[in-house]
Order: structure tokens, then C-alpha cells, then sequence
């Protein structure tokens, strides 16, 4: 499909006008392939490729892309979903012959890039690069972690046992130490916390597991790799520039490429910002213990020390009240029974870490425990008096928890500050970048002045492919009734579609009420959110063939069901953010006081930005047919309706069920299975 005015001149790159003069390092005739010929339909990608299509918009990308590189130009790219956008990056990023950073979104898309997609094309074009692919610390075993959990005598159910014992047998036979491999042992068992390292408690150079360290021999792959694939947690951890005892995290690179560009902002917020958490305190205490019997057992005041910080945190968690909760730190700031109880963990920090002065000389472990307890009281001490203007201090309680953060009101200036030291090409995309097809707030967000950019729409042809609904007579979002009514319109669409569809909403609220309303009503499979792990979830749901699967905001994005099993996304509203969040109502304030209108420069285009990413669920391929019914009366009732309507895909649109309804009947209507 051709690209939009936007798009630059593949034999020019951009417009005269649109290219950054100060930015550019000069041509580099090493890159400039023969993009043609690899893209070609009977080309060495269509080889190993099945199924491949040649797509103009995915051969001028990659054009564009080997532009870029080869003059130095900093791009942001947005390519709607079926442009091919992994393979116009990757490709002209292996050929370019420069060290290539590539940051993904999650570690799955990190696991498909490196497992599938770049051996693809290692394969096609007969190249020879080394590829290595590095996580966070907490995705690889450490030797010293689990020695210590085998030999510490601590109880363990009959489950957990049988687990620890496959992580056991495991670690004596697996190169990679990524705890991926043991996939009989659940993601979120306790057991990974204490056979993984964490920035607080590895031991770095001091450890004697070093020299057979997973992590350390995966750093070590990636320090010689040409292609590194990383992602932003780590990017940003390595920006944060965090002493972890390892030196520098990441490689320099020629280029760094950054997919799922769209979730960049969130997680460098998080990194630049501070965070003391219950669980962080608790689990240096416990490592006290731990290091105590080991290395100091004549010292009984460490044991005690560590179990009254514990006490301590566990009162200061009762002070904030029995309600999980999350919110600004105004809210807390004149309560004296949590004032009391957070000043009493602050103090038996430093008990602690008193104590673990002279006992630090005994081993490396007790040594690390002083150093951390050192830091974590440094931090809460920040935390306390903080009186800035250039931070939102906010709290968050879990059932058993608490956890304290700072985060900046805005990051464009300090990434202003990471591209320049970084020296490299950066390279941006995302099939959601823009709002009506400009990407003012995603440069505003991170201050790239200088950044030219592109659109690429998808070649999918929505007008046929796709038909969106907006149902009539719906209340306001903000009725009581709004749920039931939504529910209410949907079964007649579920009816039609034969299940085969995503419910998606807003909040979790939202979900559970349409869950209890909805599951006596339809005859097809119910799975919902929180009922089980996300990937068996959406395994079940393609399984099926004709389940209604109800979801909140992580089955938004980044989930693929191609085919005849996602027929339908049902959205309940605009997904706009919650304005009693914390830190959110903290930047709209922030943006008051700066005379910016928040709600355009800000709330706006992250709700548009996540529509597209909940409708990008519905068409994943040539072949794909589907309704997409978005619920919210607001969509035509107010101003703002335009801007949605405006940055969504051209789908033929109507307001009558009869349309859905005949628009099924058009199509094929498998069964179950």
C-alpha cells in the first residue's frame, strides 16, 4: 500500500526539508543493498520464508531504514500491522555491517526475534553475523542463590519441593541458565526469587560462582555480538546506569533499534524514577538470616535486627489500612500512625545496617547485605523528605505490601541526554505511533526535535476485511448501568459472530461485573482475565475455535490470534487513563501550571494511541474477517470522537446489528475446534 504524504522518497530518503542537517555523520556506502531483489517475490526471504508476500510499503520502509543508518539520521517509523515491519528493520540492519542493538517490548518478542526471525534471515541471505540475545538478571539461574536455598534447611510444601528439585537437576544440565527451560515450574513461583540474583543481593566479581555465572556469560556473548536483542527494561537499566557489580550492562552501538516504541515512555519513567518496596525490605531481611547462619552464626543481634525490620515493615503495611490502593502521597503525608510506621523502618534500617558493619568483614554475602541495607535506607530517607517540584511521589498497597515511588514528571530532556552520549543511529517503530498520522506527542514524550519520521498504513484492506460498529442508545460511560447495557449490546453481536471474540475493557471492575452478567447468557466457552496464566488462556482461546475471552489492558496489545478464532473485538469505552491515578494527575496538574491544555497534549493522544493498539487485535492477516464494535457514546458525541475516528483504519462503519449480523453470514462460520 502506498504510504502517506509523510512517508519520504525512497531514493531520497526524506524531503530536503524534513532531514536533520546536525544530526547526520555523513553517507556510509556499506550499507544500500540490493533491497529490491532480497523483497522480491521469488527473492531469498520468499525461500525460507512460507507464505511471503512481496509489500511495497515493507521494501520502501527497509529502504528508508538503510537510509537512515547509512547517513546517521535518527527515524521513527510507524507501520500498520501486515507491513512486515520486523524484517524491513532487521535486514537492513544485519547488511549495514554495524553493531545493532534491538529492544523489543516484552521478552517473548525478544525470544521470537532471536529463535526465529533473525535466523530466518541468517538462513535467506546466506550472511554471516554473531546474534546473542540478552535478558534482565532475574531470567537466568544463579549457582550461588540456589546452593544457598538447597543447603538453608528452610520448609518447603510438597509442591515446592518437587519443584526445587526439577530446578536442581535442571541447573546441572543447562547452558543458557535461562529459567524459560523449566517450563513445569510456574512463572510466578516464589522458588525463582530465591534461585535468581537481583541487582540488591548478586555478589558481582565477588561471587564464587563468577567465572561459571549465567548472567556474566551472557554479558560476555553480548559485549562481542553484531546483532544484541535486548529489551526496554534492560535498555533502560543500562541508561539508569546502575552499579550491579558487572560494569557497563550493554555494549556501544552503531544503531539501536527500538520496536514496540510506543511502551518506551512508560518503562524509562519507571527506570529514572526511585521505589522502596515491602517486599525489597523483607527479602534483605530474610538474606540477613540466611548469610547469618553461614557466615556469622556468634552474631545473634543480626538475626534480631533483621526480623524486628521485618516487624517493622509489617506494621508500617497495617498503618495504611486493610484496602489495596493506589495513590498520591498528599493522601498519607498527615496520617502520624503511617508517618510512624514508615520512620520506624527508616530507623530499623539503620539498626541493621549498624549491626551489618562489622559483620560485612566476614563474608561477601554479609558484605552485600550491609551494602544494600545502606542503600535502601538511603532511598527511603529520599523518599520521607522529598520536597521537590520535580517528582510525583506516590504510594501503592497490595494485600501484604506496600512499595513508595518517585517518577519524574517528564523524561524528553534526560533521553535528549542518553541519544547524545549514546552516538548511535536510533531507529524507532511501532504500528502505534501517531494520532492522526502526526507523532507530535510521541516526540514531545521524548524529546526527539530532530527525528524524521514515516507512516506506513497497513495493506490490509480494512474497507473489505474489517466492519466497525458503534451501537446507539448506550448511557453515558459514567452510569451505573453502563456495564449491563454494554453487556446487553454485545450478546447479539457474540450471537452472530459465533463467539470467536475478545471483550476488552477498560478496568477490571468493568470485567467482572460483565463476566458475572455474561457467563448464564452465551453458549460459548468463557475465559476470563485472572482465571489463569495469559498464555494458556490464549492458547485455550485458539484451542477452541469459538470462545469469548474478557480482558483488561494486557491482552490489548501483543497478542496474535490469526484466523478464524478472533472474528470479534468488543471494546467498552475509550481508553482513557484514570484521572485518579497518582502520577497521571500529577503531570495533567503539572501541565496546568505550564499553560498546556492536558487533555489534548496528553490524555488525548494516549487514549488514541491505545485504541489503535485494541483494534490491531482484529486483522492480523490477508485472509482475517471480523467486526470491530467500539461501545462508547462519546465517540460522536463529542469533538474529541474525530481524533479516534481519524487515526483508526478505513473500516466500513454502521450503527445497525442487522449490518454485523449480515456481515457474518458472508463469511465462514466454523465450528468449534
Amino acid at each position: 500500500m502506498t504510504p502517506t504524504s509523510r512517508s519520504p522518497n525512497p531514493d531520497t530518503a526524506l524531503p530536503a526539508h524534513q532531514r536533520t542537517q546536525p544530526e547526520s555523520r555523513g553517507r556510509d556506502d556499506r550499507i544500500m543493498p540490493d533491497l529490491d531483489s532480497i523483497f522480491a517475490e521469488k527473492g531469498p526471504l520468499s525461500r525460507v520464508i512460507s507464505g511471503f508476500r512481496p509489500r511495497a510499503s515493507q521494501l520502501e520502509m527497509a529502504r528508508t531504514i538503510a537510509a537512515a543508518i547509512a547517513s546517521g539520521d535518527h527515524f521513527i517509523a510507524e507501520a500498520g500491522t501486515g507491513t512486515g515491519k520486523t524484517f524491513a528493520y532487521l535486514v537492513p540492519a544485519i547488511l549495514s555491517q554495524r553493531r545493532t542493538i534491538l529492544s523489543t517490548g516484552t521478552r517473548n518478542l525478544q525470544d521470537q526475534l532471536f529463535t526465529k526471525d533473525i535466523p530466518l534471515i541468517r538462513a535467506s541471505l546466506s550472511v554471516s553475523f554473531q546474534a546473542a540475545l540478552l535478558k534482565g538478571r532475574s531470567n537466568y539461574l544463579c549457582r550461588y542463590r540456589l546452593s544457598n536455598t538447597l543447603e538453608s534447611g528452610l520448609g518447603f510444601s510438597r509442591e515446592d519441593s518437587k519443584a526445587l528439585n526439577l530446578i536442581r537437576r535442571w541447573a546441572g544440565k543447562t547452558r543458557s541458565g535461562d529459567v524459560a527451560e523449566v517450563a513445569s515450574v510456574p512463572e510466578n513461583s516464589p522458588l525463582w526469587y530465591l534461585v535468581t540474583s537481583t541487582a540488591d543481593n548478586c555478589l558481582g566479581q565477588d561471587c564464587p560462582e563468577y567465572q561459571e555465572c549465567f548472567l556474566v556469560k551472557s554479558r560476555r556473548k553480548a559485549q562481542d555480538a553484531e546483532i544484541l536483542v535486548v529489551n526496554h527494561h534492560l535498555l533502560c537499566a543500562d541508561w539508569a546506569l546502575r552499579d550491579d557489580g558487572f560494569g557497563e550492562l550493554l555494549p556501544k552501538a552503531e544503531v539501536i533499534i527500538v520496536d514496540e516504541a510506543h511502551q518506551l515512555y512508560d518503562t524509562a519513567s519507571r527506570f529514572l524514577g526511585l521505589s522502596v518496596s515491602a517486599r525489597q525490605i523483607n527479602d534483605l531481611s530474610r538474606d540477613v538470616v540466611t548469610e547469618h547462619l553461614q557466615g556469622a552464626p556468634d552474631m545473634p543481634r543480626l538475626r534480631s535486627a533483621a526480623e524486628e525490620l521485618e516487624q517493622s515493615v509489617l506494621d508500617a503495611r497495617l498503618a495504611f489500612g486493610e484496602a489495596a490502593r493506589r495513590g498520591a502521597w498528599r493522601e498519607i503525608a498527615g496520617k502520624p500512625d503511617i508517618s510512624r510506621g514508615l520512620n520506624r523502618v527508616l530507623a530499623r534500617l539503620r539498626s541493621l545496617k549498624d549491626v551489618l558493619e562489622p559483620a560485612s568483614e566476614r563474608t561477601k554475602g554479609l558484605e552485600s547485605c550491609w551494602r544494600r541495607c545502606a542503600e535502601v535506607e538511603t532511598n527511603l530517607k529520599k523518599l520521607l523528605e522529598e520536597n521537590g517540584s520535580d517528582w510525583i511521589r506516590w504510594f501503592e498497597t497490595h494485600k501484604r505490601t506496600f512499595t513508595l515511588n518517585r517518577t519524574p514528571f517528564e523524561i524528553a530532556h534526560e533521553f535528549e541526554h542518553l541519544m547524545s552520549e549514546r552516538r548511535a543511529t536510533w531507529i524507532f517503530t511501532s504500528a502505534t505511533l501517531t494520532v492522526s498520522k502526526h507523532f507530535d506527542h510521541f516526540k514531545s514524550a521524548l524529546g526527539l526535535k530532530h527525528a524524521r519520521d514515516a507512516v506506513w498504513d497497513s495493506p490490509f484492506d480494512f474497507s473489505s476485511q474489517a466492519l466497525f460498529y458503534h451501537p446507539r442508545n448506550l448511557p453515558d460511560p459514567a452510569s451505573p448501568q453502563y456495564v449491563s447495557a454494554v453487556v446487553e449490546t454485545a450478546i447479539p453481536v457474540l450471537k452472530a459472530s459465533k463467539g470467536r471474540a475478545f471483550f476488552l475493557f477498560t478496568s477490571h471492575r468493568a470485567l467482572r461485573e460483565a463476566a458475572e452478567i455474561l457467563e448464564p447468557r452465551i453458549e460459548y466457552p468463557l475465559l476470563v482475565q485472572g482465571s489463569q496464566p495469559k498464555a494458556i488462556l490464549i492458547e485455550q482461546f485458539k484451542t477452541a475455535g469459538n470462545s469469548v475471552l474478557l480482558g483488561t489492558a494486557s491482552f490489548w496489545e501483543g497478542v496474535d490470534v490469526r484466523g478464524d478464532a478472533l472474528s470479534c473485538v468488543i471494546i467498552d469505552k475509550l481508553p482513557f487513563a484514570s484521572p485518579g491515578d497518582p502520577v497521571m494527575q500529577a503531570r495533567l496538574d503539572n501541565l496546568r501550571r505550564r499553560g498546556e491544555n492536558p487533555f489534548e497534549s496528553f490524555q488525548l493522544p494516549m487514549a488514541v494511541i491505545a485504541l489503535k493498539q485494541g483494534v490491531g487485535r482484529l486483522i492480523r492477516d490477508v485472509d482475517d474477517r471480523g467486526v470491530f464494535v467500539l461501545c462508547d457514546p462519546r465517540l460522536l458525541k463529542r469533538s474529541y470522537g474525530r481524533v479516534f475516528l481519524d487515526s483508526l483504519p478505513p473500516m466500513r462503519r454502521t450503527r445497525s446489528i442487522e449490518d454485523v449480523e449480515s456481515f457474518f453470514k458472508a463469511i465462514p462460520q466454523p465450528g468449534p475446534g
